[in-house]
C-alpha cells in the first residue's frame, strides 16, 4: 500500500512560496506543489487564476467570520474538500463545469447527511 505514496514524484511534496497581493498588501504563501496544482485546477474551473481564487477565498472567509490565523491550512483543506467532493460526485470530475454553477447549499446538506451516518 505505502508504495503508492513512497514512490510518488517527490516534487509533489516539495514546497513553493508564492508572493501575492491581497487588498494592496503583499503576502507570501508556502504550500506543497501538489496543493498549488489543485488550487490552479479549482481556479481554472471558474476562469480565474490562482491569485484571484486565493483573494476571493480570503475575502469570503473574512465575510463568513472565519479566523484566518492559519490561512495556509485553510487552503490545504479547501483542496482536500475539493477532492473529497469530487469522489462523492458532488463536484463533477468534468473540469469544464464551473464550481460557481453548482448548488452549494444542496451539496453542503448532502455532505452533512453523509457525515451524520459515519
Amino acid at each position: 500500500m505505502c508504495e503508492l505514496f513512497i514512490k510518488a514524484d517527490a516534487r509533489l511534496w516539495e514546497s513553493t512560496t508564492r508572493s501575492l497581493r491581497i487588498d494592496g498588501m503583499v503576502t507570501s504563501i508556502r504550500l506543497e506543489n501538489f496543493f498549488w496544482a489543485k488550487l490552479e485546477e479549482i481556479a481554472r474551473r471558474d476562469a480565474m487564476n490562482v491569485v484571484q481564487l486565493i483573494t476571493r477565498l480570503h475575502h469570503e472567509s473574512i465575510d463568513a467570520g472565519h479566523d484566518l490565523g492559519n490561512f495556509t491550512s485553510f487552503l490545504r483543506v479547501c483542496c482536500a474538500r475539493y477532492l473529497d467532493l469530487q469522489l462523492s460526485g458532488d463536484i463533477p470530475a468534468d473540469a469544464g463545469q464551473p464550481i460557481a454553477t453548482l448548488n452549494a447549499p444542496g451539496i453542503l446538506a448532502r455532505e452533512r447527511e453523509r457525515k451524520r451516518f459515519h
